[in-house]
């Protein structure tokens, strides 16, 4: 069974018909939950993750521009804009702060949103996502270049898109301007990760897009690493950062691991330190 829908439309954001979702909307002292959907992907491919967490506290979840029920328009597209947009669509709902959460796309334009509004996030989850453009292997780049709209025929993609906008050269324009985007990425700077107010969770598999090197240097940059645990054996509290990679795991398989991930990411937004064992 999905999780109850709240509220569901559209709002004019930042020149967007935009779609959003709001799901078991509760009176709780968590935040809510704003997930951030990766490339071509709409809400719907977040239905596992709300279910997950919508017992314990409302859970966000929009169209990004061009994507499911949100219609393209002229306007470019860059990670900076669409964090812009999930700016909008939270002050449009009314709401002052969230956790959020993003897979791939989503967890850079979730970066993006923690660095350009940060009195928005609470906590940040960045899922097989990057900060800089190096942190993909270089087949990524080869892979995406090589898209275009007939990869897409008959997908949800392209059906979900036809509804609002039928013309097909529109699609095609579409396809182009997303391939633009994910190629070129983002470049984020050290110093500006490091400004980050929200605490972080980084999570990749082990077979992703992303280099695990890259996932390590995000996990440092955030505060990751406890010199105080390193020497005691111990957590004295929760970290400042987390870091996980899932084993023989690839960038779209972790997208469905809600199941064996949602713990971790709720003991993360919950400040649950790990127990500790009593050995000696």
């Amino acid at each position: 069974m999905g999780a109850e829908r709240s509220r569901t439309g559209h709002l004019s954001v930042n020149g967007l018909h935009l779609y959003y979702e709001v799901h078991g909307e509760r009176e709780t002292s968590k935040p809510p939950l704003l997930l951030i959907p990766g490339a071509f992907m709409a809400a719907d491919s977040m239905a596992a993750w709300t279910q997950a967490f919508v017992s314990t506290r409302t859970v966000i979840v929009f169209d990004q521009q061009g994507h499911g029920r949100t219609p393209d328009t002229p306007r470019e597209m860059s990670y900076e804009r669409f964090a812009d947009d999930a700016a909008g669509l939270l002050h449009a709902l009314g709401v002052e702060r969230v956790d959020v959460m993003g897979y791939s796309q989503g967890g850079g334009v979730a970066l993006q949103l923690a660095i350009r509004h940060p009195s928005l996030v609470s906590k940040l989850v960045s899922m097989s996502a990057t900060f800089r453009r190096d942190g993909w292997y270089p087949s990524v780049f080869e892979a995406i270049a090589g898209l275009n709209a007939e990869a897409f025929a008959a997908t949800p993609v392209e059906k979900a898109f036809k509804v609002h906008t039928p013309d097909g050269a529109a699609f095609d324009a579409y396809i182009e301007k997303m391939k633009v985007l994910n190629i070129n990425d983002q470049n984020i700077s050290d110093d500006q990760m490091r400004s980050i107010s929200a605490q972080t969770m980084v999570i990749v598999g082990d077979a992703d897009g992303v280099k695990p090197e890259h996932a390590l240097e995000m996990f440092k940059l955030r505060g990751g690493g406890d010199a105080q645990a390193a020497a005691t054996g111990t957590l004295q509290k929760a970290p400042a950062a987390r870091l996980v990679v899932l084993p023989a795991m690839s960038h779209i398989a972790i997208s469905g691991e809600s199941e064996r991930l949602a713990p971790l990411i709720g003991a993360f937004l919950d400040d649950v330190t790990p127990q500790t064992p009593q050995l000696f």
